[in-house]
């Protein structure tokens, strides 16, 4: 499982930086509200397509 995951961030180095570079910027920079709000909503677009992506759990 975690080879998969791996895999699939390297295959992918763009948006493998903007989720670090975002995930890192939330936890620890605290941006304006506004902004921070618009972050959040990418890092979730973001983890939704990386889900979507691998699939770890087919049935």
């Amino acid at each position: 499982m975690f080879k998969k995951i791996l895999n699939s961030l390297i295959d992918q180095p763009l948006l493998t930086s903007l989720f670090a570079t975002d995930f890192f910027i939330l936890l620890f920079h605290r941006p304006p509200f506004l902004f921070s709000l618009l972050m959040l909503g990418a890092l979730m677009a973001m983890c939704m397509y990386f889900g979507q992506k691998l699939a770890l759990f087919k049935v």
